[in-house]
């Protein structure tokens, strides 16, 4: 409902209140509608349209390893042209000596096959014992003999320390090229105190 009164206009302002009004109203300014900058190929864009690349650059995505091709196989010219690398055959390797069989055996005790050498260890040291059945048995071999005897000692209650290395320097690899095998003598040719030993031929 508009008040009306004296100095009141039929809206029921003053004239102090449309003075007011009016210098509001001059002072608006309807707003203008903004179109979008249009941007010419090759042309430099505007300030305010210039987006800053970002300070780290995205990671680049991972590629697969490549795979390599499978390879074909070498033909033959290629496989004798490669060095050799085969394990050396069993004919290569020295054997170790083994026992002798039991007919050669009663054939040495009975010297149906000769007795062509025979060696004392009784009086030496271990090492030097040692020593002296190499050199002994070598010097055999290079004379053709093919049987020879070795007198060890049976020790105190049988602990000889000799006779307890022999069969350890038998398989020793510097003989396996000169014994080819050896048993406990009988007892005539000492016992359980001496060996026969048997020699391969010189190569």
């Amino acid at each position: 409902m508009k008040r009306k009164g004296p100095g009141r206009d039929e809206n029921g302002l003053t004239p102090e209140d449309r003075r007011i009004w009016g210098r509001i109203t001059g002072s608006v300014v309807a707003p203008r509608s903004r179109k979008p900058a249009r941007v010419t190929p090759g042309a430099e864009a505007p300030a305010h349209l210039v987006v800053a690349p970002p300070e780290h650059p995205r990671p680049l995505p991972k590629t697969s390893p490549q795979r390599s091709l499978p390879t074909a196989p070498p033909t033959a010219r290629q496989a004798d042209a490669q060095p050799s690398t085969a394990r050396p055959t069993a004919s290569r390797v020295r054997s170790a000596p083994e026992d002798l069989e039991p007919r050669r055996k009663q054939r040495l005790s009975r010297e149906r096959d000769p007795i062509e050498a025979r060696i004392d260890l009784h009086g030496f040291g271990r090492f030097e014992a040692e020593d002296q059945l190499r050199g002994f048995l070598t010097s055999c071999q290079a004379r053709g003999m093919r049987a020879v005897l070795v007198i060890t000692g049976q020790g105190r209650l049988g602990g000889g320390v000799i006779r307890a290395s022999f069969g350890e320097w038998m398989q020793s690899p510097g003989l396996r090229s000169v014994v080819s095998g050896f048993t406990v003598a009988h007892q005539r040719h000492g016992g359980n105190g001496a060996f026969y030993v048997t020699l391969k031929r010189k190569a």
